[in-house]
């Protein structure tokens, strides 16, 4: 056999020693050998373990299904920890709480523009419906009063609005309640504030009742001289049939004259002496 030089197998090898000594020769791939080997180990050992946990969890992935999802609830008071960036927190007053619905121009029934407002008084009875089923339920409590307020008017006449405030209010409550109920929300109380008209329509409802307080008037009158004359006219019948009845009255005039200080007086004549001055005086014609 031959042999060759250690030149001549680091270039083969396609290396190139950085020192040539004399008499002493070089070992070629032995550090590849070992890297390969190291590798082998490794992709083997993950090989195993991937074999391992698909044996373990595909019985599990078959049989069970592990779900993720978000819960929450409501906390009482005392000590508590959250999740910053994870966990959100929200407070709920259960206290009773009141607004203004703003004044809301209806037309109603009978065509008549009227400008009423009212307040409303609720609170939160349910935290998490609150929370979970609306937005916003206090700005959403708002606009569902100024909108039940008008829907409910305009199906009333001027009069009724007027007059029936209480049924009105009442109304408003059992329709607001029904609506917010979903919402963890209970309407305590509604209250119809003002009812505002134009101001021509205000003159017109004026002389209106001026004019029927005017004839209310008059026919209190009309029946008030109506009985003094029936009064009258039964006193001068009784007096008619009872002479005796009617000196008795003759008698309390003069006492009433006298009672009173002026300095006229009066002598008032009998009707019966009338009577026959005036039978003589036809006699002598």
């Amino acid at each position: 056999m031959s042999t060759k030089s250690a030149d001549s197998i680091a270039i083969e090898e396609g290396r190139v020693p950085a020192a040539i000594e004399p008499g002493r020769g070089y070992q070629v791939g032995s550090g590849d050998n070992e890297e390969g080997g190291c590798s082998k180990c490794l992709s083997t050992l993950l090989l195993v373990v991937s074999i391992i946990l698909v044996i373990v969890t595909l019985p599990i992935s078959i049989f069970m299904v592990v779900k993720q999802v978000q819960k929450g609830g409501s906390v009482g008071p005392g000590l508590f920890f959250i999740i910053p960036c994870v966990d959100s927190i929200s407070v709920v007053d259960l206290r009773t709480v009141s607004f203004d619905v703003p004044p809301q121009e209806i037309l109603t029934k009978d065509s008549v523009t009227v400008a009423v407002d009212a307040v409303v008084y609720y609170k939160i009875q349910n935290p998490m419906a609150s929370v979970c089923n609306v937005e916003n339920a206090s700005v959403s409590t708002k606009l569902l009063a100024s909108t039940t307020l008008r829907n409910i008017l305009g199906m009333k006449n001027l009069s009724e609005v007027l007059s029936d405030r209480e049924h009105t209010a009442a109304e408003i409550l059992r329709q607001l309640d029904v609506a917010t109920d979903p919402w963890g929300i209970k309407v305590e109380r509604v209250e119809v504030k003002d009812v505002r008209l134009p101001q021509q329509l205000q003159r017109a409802m004026a002389a209106e009742a001026e004019a029927s307080r005017e004839a209310r008037a008059k026919v209190i009158a009309a029946e008030g001289e109506q009985k003094a004359s029936r009064a009258l006219k039964e006193a001068s019948d009784i007096m008619s049939e009872s002479p005796a009845a009617l000196q008795l009255r003759y008698l309390q005039t003069l006492s009433q004259i006298s009672a009173e200080k002026n300095s006229t007086i009066i002598f008032p004549l009998p009707m019966e002496m009338m009577n026959q001055f005036a039978n003589q005086s036809s006699h002598s014609r």
